[in-house]
């Protein structure tokens, strides 16, 4: 387990535990054998269409208008070096994404049926949005595997922070720091940053793959490692379905496995209609709506692209505003974190493996992945998008 083939299984070849390669054949064998082990697979493609930006695709540009701050390296802001130093722009960034300000969507509203059904055996998630809990799905069901907003700590004594005081602070878009007086450390979520080591739920959970009756796939690249490797660890004969833009990784290698290519919302309504769930997943999604019951006049609603340029537009802005760097201030830091922390080169913790820190499986000083592992919504928006 952990390697596999990414060649695709021949055709003449017949599935070992499903009637035929199509997701009514999976609903069927989830019916028939009355399936309760699911364990579900996510990255940022589940949550682009709430409205969350793909901060790395080229239609947003936002990636580049962050290079245009003049930061030290593009990637500073998720660098715990450089929060250390200066934590504003991480800060803007996190009043524009913080949970509350987005609606799940249908296809986290999926998950949450699947846990109400009693079918969920675990959510493994790259997404630091915590959309999942809001759509329902309790946090002990959850491995967030590169952290989330859902917690908060001091990064100096690792006192935890109250959410009511963090929701707060960063609403007024300030930087939090240590309720102990005698420390006043910078506070920061419980996000993994370069070089800091995954959750330890991560690893005492990586088994849980191996026991499951069905595996589900949803809305990612799996390009960011150790994450990628998860489906590969789920048995030989027990199927794995992928809902994705595109192929990923090995799925579709396997007699079982099931692609379903294409958008992650039309997907799990697919899905939930071969189930016979329909009515209650758009029933159970609606109760996230919080203009549910509300009729109210609204202007003409804007395009996507307009709400994503709108989006960019407000947030560089706010991070242009935010940053209290000099010229000559940026330099100094620059040199700085050059001499004492390499960005390319961040020394986990000491009791960590190299297997326990964050790694790509493409050249990390390529574009295309330096911030995947925090934000994945930065890359995966052509990955998997839905109704990070």
């Amino acid at each position: 387990m952990g390697n596999e083939s990414s060649a695709p299984v021949d055709e003449a070849t017949r599935p070992t535990t499903l009637q035929a390669r199509n997701v009514e054949a999976v609903a069927r064998y989830i019916k028939e054998k009355d399936v309760k082990n699911i364990v579900v697979m996510t990255g940022a493609g589940i949550s682009t269409s709430a409205g969350i930006p793909d901060f790395r695709s080229p239609d947003t540009g936002l990636y580049a208008n962050l290079a245009r701050l003049k930061l030290p390296y593009a990637e500073a802001v998720f660098d715990i070096s450089y929060f250390r130093n200066n934590p504003y722009p991480f800060y803007t960034l996190a009043h524009e994404l913080y949970p509350g300000k987005y609606r799940p969507t249908v296809t986290h509203a999926f998950i949450s049926l699947l846990h109400k059904k009693g079918r969920l055996l675990k959510l493994f998630t790259q997404n630091i949005d915590c959309l999942e809990r809001e759509a329902g799905v309790p946090g002990d069901m959850i491995v967030e595997a590169h952290g989330s907003f859902a917690t908060q700590r001091c990064i100096e004594c690792r006192t935890e922070y109250p959410d009511d005081k963090m929701r707060e602070v960063v609403g007024k878009k300030e930087v939090p720091h240590c309720i102990k007086k005698t420390c006043n450390g910078l506070v920061k979520p419980d996000i993994v940053f370069f070089g800091e080591a995954l959750p330890e739920s991560f690893f005492s959970n990586r088994s849980l793959p191996a026991k499951a009756d069905l595996a589900i796939i949803m809305g990612t690249s799996l390009t960011v490692q150790p994450f990628a490797s998860l489906p590969s660890f789920v048995s030989e004969d027990t199927p794995r379905v992928l809902i994705n833009l595109e192929k990923v990784g090995g799925l579709g290698s396997r007699p079982d496995d099931v692609l379903m290519l294409g958008d992650c919302d039309a997907g799990v309504r697919k899905f939930a209609d071969a189930l016979g769930w329909r009515d209650e997943l758009e029933e159970l999604w609606e109760t996230t709506n919080p203009t549910k019951g509300e009729r109210k006049q609204q202007e003409v609603p804007k395009s996507r692209q307009e709400a994503l340029d709108d989006e960019i537009e407000k947030l560089t802005k706010d991070i242009d505003d935010s940053l209290k760097l000099t010229g000559e201030a940026n330099e100094r830091m620059r040199a700085e974190l050059q001499n004492n922390t390499p960005p390319n080169n961040a020394v986990p913790k000491p009791s960590s493996s190299p297997t326990d820190v964050l790694t790509t499986q493409v050249n990390t000083s390529n574009e295309e992945s330096n911030l995947a592992h925090v934000f994945p919504h930065l890359k995966e928006e052509k990955r998997g998008k839905s109704s990070l």
